[in-house]
């Protein structure tokens, strides 16, 4: 066979890419910028942030070719956002929320969602924090008002306007906590906190995370009967529920609601939450500390009963907890080092009370499991 000369290869290489082919095989068709959206937003799904931005810069490439802003770089601005969120990259998150809302200043294009997550990125916290979330708040009750003037016909659309309610919802206890903390010291803070938790109760009232946030301020203003009321009436709409089910509370609120029981000395509820999240994930540094820690103050609560039994086997189970923390700390190269700190203490004081671990790897002890018929045994769960 005679040799294709060098001319005639670059002629053919020449007519195959006209035609779509490359030495005879079809071009692949470049991929739409719809499509690598799509793509982004399922690899950030599936824990995957680092392929999910390469694919949704390529989408803001293809939406916008030019530095100049057009409006249909919204979608992959806001999913950049989200994407370096989710890689702890708060500046590059902002910088592209910015950006969109420099495209849609008053979200009629594309939504609530860029000034609800710069709310909570914003560096200067307090006063700026709380007009993000109100412009959120805005934005979101034009669209409940639109999706209220329709009939609601199916469950779908039913659906959505629950969604949104629940996001105004959120966002009010945004302004709330903001104004329990950064701006705690203005005299209109403690007013504030009232309307916005009063309003959140209104919009969502079968939501957990507005009787959760009243539960903190009832608990900030030393009313505990009242605290205790709110948190288990915010517990009781959901924890009989599956975990896969979205009424359920994001893993993250489920924590600060651990936190909250505690504060509001209701430890046997705190814990019953923090085993069931170490159930759905067992590599949670915080939910490990937290069990921990939990488990310690219901052993001094067994103590002052004289209960030395079932306090020795809550000790010997929260130094389990403890001793899990602090492992994963060091394996996933934690940074709290508060939280470092105070693990290290509890298993001081742990150690000092029970003697080494291995004295006590040995023996048996029932006296937890039979101290009470509620199925607290769980407690003792590594």
């Amino acid at each position: 066979m005679a040799k294709t000369k060098p001319q005639d290869r670059a002629r053919k290489a020449k007519k195959n890419a006209k035609n779509g082919t490359t030495n005879g095989t079809p071009k692949k068709p470049k991929a739409s910028p719809e499509a690598l959206l799509i793509q982004a937003a399922t690899l950030l799904q599936t824990s995957q942030p680092e392929d999910a931005l390469v694919a949704a810069k390529r989408a803001l490439n293809l939406l916008q070719p030019t530095s100049e802003p057009t409006l249909a770089a919204l979608p992959a601005l806001n999913l950049i956002g989200e994407i370096n969120v989710e890689l702890g990259e708060p500046e590059a998150a902002r910088e592209a929320f910015q950006a969109a809302i420099t495209l849609d200043e008053d979200g009629e294009h594309d939504g609530a969602e860029k000034f609800l997550w710069l709310a909570q990125l914003n560096e200067e916290g307090g006063a700026e924090s709380v007009r993000w979330f109100e412009k959120g708040v805005e934005v979101l009750k034009q669209e409940l008002s639109t999706l209220d003037g329709k009939i609601v016909k199916n469950t779908e659309a039913q659906e959505a306007l629950e969604e949104k309610k629940q996001k105004v919802a959120n966002a009010l206890c945004g302004i709330a906590e903001v104004y329990m903390t950064d701006l705690s010291w203005e005299e209109v803070a403690e007013s504030r906190c009232e309307a916005a938790v009063t309003e959140a109760l209104l919009v969502a009232p079968e939501a957990p995370e507005p009787l959760q946030t009243l539960a903190s301020i009832r608990i900030s203003q030393t009313r505990l009967d009242d605290a205790k009321a709110a948190l288990t009436r915010s517990m009781g709409l959901w924890k009989e529920l599956d975990p896969d089910d979205p009424k359920v509370p994001d893993y993250s609120t489920r924590i600060s609601l651990s936190r909250l029981l505690m504060e509001a000395e209701m430890e046997d509820e705190a814990i019953e939450v923090l085993e069931r999240l170490i159930g759905e994930n067992d590599s949670s540094v915080e939910a490990w500390y937290l069990g921990g820690w939990c488990l310690h103050l219901l052993a001094e609560k067994q103590k002052a009963k004289q209960e030395t039994q079932t306090a020795t086997s809550m000790m010997r189970a929260s130094r389990d907890w403890l001793e899990n923390c602090l492992k994963l700390y060091a394996m996933m190269e934690y940074e709290d080092e508060r939280l470092k700190e105070h693990a290290g203490e509890l298993l001081k004081d742990l150690n000092g009370t029970l003697g080494p671990a291995a004295e006590d790897d040995e023996e048996e002890d029932d006296g937890w499991e039979d101290a009470d018929d509620d199925g607290d045994d769980e407690m003792m769960g590594t």
